[in-house]
C-alpha cells in the first residue's frame, strides 16, 4: 500500500498539500487534518468507484478516518476547489496555460444519466461540457432519455467558431461532425466504426480495417486523411489516427469485448476484435 501511494504521489503537483490548506479542504475537520488521509479517502470513492456507503467502512478499516456516508459526501464537497486546483497546477507544471478571453478554447463534452429518487424513478440525461484547462463547467442541459433530440450529440451544445471539442465515441456521427464544421469549430472524437461512414477526400469509400491492420507492431501510429459521409455527401473532413496497442493491452480489450458480448448474448464480429488491437 505504501509503495503504491509513493508511486501515486509522484504524479501529484509538488504543492498538493499546500493547496489543501489554501483552498479550505481541511477546514472543519475535527480530528485528522492530514491532507494525505483526506485524499486517500476521496480516491476510494473517485478512483475506485465505490459509493459513499461503501467508502465510509473502507476508510474506517484502513484507519484513514471514522466517517459516515454523509461525512464522505461533505468532505468531497469541501474538496472541490482543492481537486480542481491540483489539476490546474498539473497543467501549469507541464507548460499549459489558460487561454485569455476570446482565445483558443478547448472543451470536453459528455453526457450521463441520473435517476430521480422515489417511486417514479424518472430517468434524465445530463449534457455538460468542461472548459480545459480551467476545468470550469461552461454548459449544462437536462433532457429526457428517450425521444427525438435527447441523445448524445454535438448538436446539444452551443459551439463557437474556433473552439476545439473533445468527445467520446457516442458523438462519433457524421451529423454531429457536420454541426461542428458548420460552426467553424474543430474537434477530436473517438471513432465509432458502426456509426461513422468514412470516405476518402474524393468521396470514395475508405477501408479503415485494412488501414489499421497495417499497424502490426506495438506503438506504431497511422494517420489518414478522411471525410465523414452522410446522406448529403461529405459532412466534415479530417483525419483518422490509430495507435497499435501492446500485446497485454490487446488481450485486456478483447477480453472485455467478449465478456460484454456474452452478457448481451451477441456474437462478436471478427472486425470488432481487429479494431480492438
Amino acid at each position: 500500500m505504501e509503495e503504491d501511494w509513493d508511486v501515486l504521489e509522484s504524479f501529484l503537483p509538488r504543492n498538493w498539500q499546500d493547496l489543501a490548506v489554501a483552498t479550505g479542504a481541511l477546514k472543519g475537520l475535527r480530528k485528522d487534518k492530514s491532507a494525505e488521509n483526506l485524499l486517500r479517502v476521496l480516491l476510494v470513492h473517485l478512483g475506485c468507484g465505490h459509493s459513499f456507503q461503501e467508502t465510509a467502512p473502507r476508510a474506517r478499516r484502513a484507519q484513514l478516518a471514522a466517517l459516515t456516508a454523509a461525512a464522505v459526501w461533505n468532505r468531497l464537497q469541501k474538496s472541490t476547489a482543492w481537486l480542481r486546483g491540483m489539476c490546474v497546477e498539473l497543467f501549469r507544471e507541464r507548460g499549459l496555460v489558460l487561454a485569455g478571453a476570446g482565445g483558443f478554447q478547448i472543451q470536453a463534452l459528455d453526457a450521463t444519466t441520473a435517476k430521480e429518487p422515489g417511486q417514479t424513478c424518472s430517468l434524465w440525461r445530463i449534457h455538460y461540457s468542461v472548459r480545459l484547462l480551467s476545468l470550469a463547467r461552461d454548459f449544462f442541459k437536462l433532457t429526457a432519455t428517450h425521444g427525438a433530440g435527447t441523445g448524445e450529440s454535438f448538436r446539444q451544445f452551443p459551439i463557437g467558431a474556433g473552439h476545439y471539442l473533445l468527445a467520446d465515441r457516442g458523438y462519433s456521427t457524421a451529423a454531429g461532425l457536420r454541426h461542428v464544421a458548420c460552426a467553424s469549430a474543430f474537434g477530436t472524437v473517438r471513432v465509432n466504426t458502426g456509426s461513422l461512414p468514412l470516405g476518402t477526400l474524393s468521396g470514395s469509400p475508405f477501408d479503415l480495417l485494412a488501414s489499421v491492420q497495417g499497424l502490426w507492431r506495438a506503438g506504431r501510429v497511422g494517420c489518414w486523411p478522411v471525410a465523414a459521409l452522410d446522406q448529403r455527401g461529405i459532412a466534415a473532413v479530417g483525419r483518422v489516427c490509430a495507435l497499435r496497442k501492446t500485446t497485454e493491452a490487446i488481450r485486456l480489450a478483447q477480453r472485455a469485448l467478449r465478456r460484454q458480448a456474452s452478457k448481451r448474448r451477441k456474437r462478436l464480429q471478427p472486425q470488432t476484435l481487429e479494431f480492438a488491437k
